[in-house]
């Protein structure tokens, strides 16, 4: 007998309940840390994976076009435009670091003059809906740790992601359907992408029924909904009903939350044979709003057709909608993949914005759109007059959000004049979840999970501060 079956049967049953909370870190109740009101009710994270090349598409640096080719570091007996100060990666750690200008206009949109590029036409139409971010950086240099760090709050796998912990402190809003979905479409950029991991969405330490389901790309939005041959509704429900009284017994006997999560999820499941083929069924939308989205939006498994199954996930209450969109790692050839990028996704969000606020659903929605980590302001591989690439850069690089009680038209923070460090009103990764828990009502510092020893929080250990200046 191992000590968990030790305490749990050798103690009365009320104490015993009490350490197996204790010792997962649960309280009862099943809401955490809602401390205030929340001006945001749901996200939709639109996660542009890889890093987006701020420079060509929100971040204007006319100096990068007037230095284009010169060099940009000072290193050793070799002269250039200012002194390095970030991390390089091995792919261009040792070699010359030319300064590369963008091959894109830019120009100043709406009355808060946000500057964008001619790569988002349709995005720069909705800008003074936007709040731009411009001086966000992380520790992280490589794509995974990256990823991880910004979805989990660690580089280490195995944390609750965002979703999970929003859906572990907030009280569902539709018992029919799952707190947290996640899609993950086709690009059409550099392929193939990064890849993208289910922890990124997975509930950690928490119990598994917080994690995000996701939704496929093609055949079965979700696997194995429909009753197999000869199963009925009625004796389906009379299965699982059965197995909850079962693991209801064995949850008395073992202490084990895990037992309870799974009940939750086969019931969430029977719920959704119903739930999930009309949220997905998109036949009863108007020509005029699929127009909104573009021409793919009926394209299973397309950005266009996953934003307007957030839009419907919104309306019937998921808390977390999370859209990975891969393809954004340009290390060359980045004026053709990056035009390929922008494509995919530039109508579509123009068409979810407007969705939402047409319906008034932006103003307690709260978007986030942006990547991992920056590009760099030098070139990596071959720079000509038809192509170049850019590198990994975790000083600075931009995100924006949309709604849910973010100031709208706001440009906030500055890079220096050739876009490598910030010089600003700094936002760490950490500081941008901070931001997001306090928009849905969450005091980040409350909001925590003891596991072997640690208080687990989304927004670590070393202290991150909501950033005020960006809400409403």
């Amino acid at each position: 007998m191992n000590r968990r079956h030790f305490l749990n049967h050798g103690l009365t049953g009320t104490i015993a309940a009490a350490l197996a909370a204790r010792s997962a870190g649960l309280t009862p109740g099943g809401a955490h840390a809602a401390t205030m009101v929340p001006k945001a009710k749901r996200i939709i994270y639109l996660f542009l994976s890889g890093g987006p090349s701020q420079q060509d598409l929100y971040d204007y640096k006319p100096l990068l076009n007037k230095h284009h080719k010169e060099q940009l570091f000072t290193v050793g007996n070799r002269k250039g435009l200012i002194e390095p100060k970030f991390r390089l990666t091995g792919m261009t750690a040792t070699a010359a670091h030319p300064v590369c200008g963008t091959r894109y206009q830019f120009k100043q949109h709406g009355e808060g003059g946000a500057w964008l590029s001619e790569l988002l036409p349709n995005v720069a139409k909705v800008a003074d809906d936007l709040c731009f971010i411009k001086s966000v950086h992380t520790k992280h240099i490589n794509h995974d740790p990256a990823v991880t760090a910004i979805q989990t709050g660690s580089q280490i796998a195995g944390r609750p992601s965002l979703g999970a912990w929003l859906s572990y402190s907030l009280e569902t809003m539709n018992d029919s359907l799952p707190g947290y979905f996640v899609m993950t479409p086709t690009w059409t950029g550099r392929k193939p992408g990064q890849p993208i991991y289910s922890r990124l969405w997975g509930a950690g330490v928490l119990p598994s029924n917080y994690q995000g389901v996701p939704i496929r790309r093609s055949g079965d939005p979700i696997l194995h909904l429909a009753n197999p041959t000869g199963i009925t509704k009625d004796l389906r429900s009379s299965m699982v009903k059965g197995v909850t009284r079962l693991n209801t017994l064995n949850h008395q006997r073992m202490r084990d939350d895990e037992i309870n999560a799974r009940s939750l999820q086969y019931e969430m499941a029977r719920r959704m044979q119903e739930s999930v083929p009309e949220l997905t069924n998109l036949g009863d939308e108007p020509k005029h709003v699929l127009d909104l989205y573009g021409p793919e939006v009926l394209e299973p498994g397309t950005f266009a057709n996953s934003c307007l199954l957030a839009r419907r996930m919104s309306e019937r209450g998921v808390r977390t909608i999370q859209i990975f969109h891969r393809g954004w790692d340009q290390h060359t050839n980045l004026p053709i993949n990056l035009a390929n990028q922008c494509r995919d996704v530039d109508h579509p969000i123009y068409g979810l914005i407007n969705d939402l606020k047409q319906r008034g659903l932006l103003e307690d929605t709260l978007i986030i759109c942006g990547g991992e980590f920056g590009r760099t302001s030098y070139c990596q591989g071959r720079l000509d007059e038809t192509t170049y690439g850019r590198d990994h850069h975790p000083g600075c690089f931009t995100v924006w959000m949309a709604g849910g009680g973010v100031t709208p038209g706001l440009t906030y923070g500055k890079t220096d004049e050739f876009g490598y460090d910030i010089i600003e009103n700094p936002v760490s990764i950490d500081d941008l979840n901070a931001t997001i828990l306090h928009l849905m009502g969450l005091d980040h510092n409350r909001l925590s999970i003891r596991h072997q020893g640690l208080d687990l929080k989304l927004t670590g250990v070393e202290g991150a501060r909501v950033v005020h200046d960006l809400i409403a």
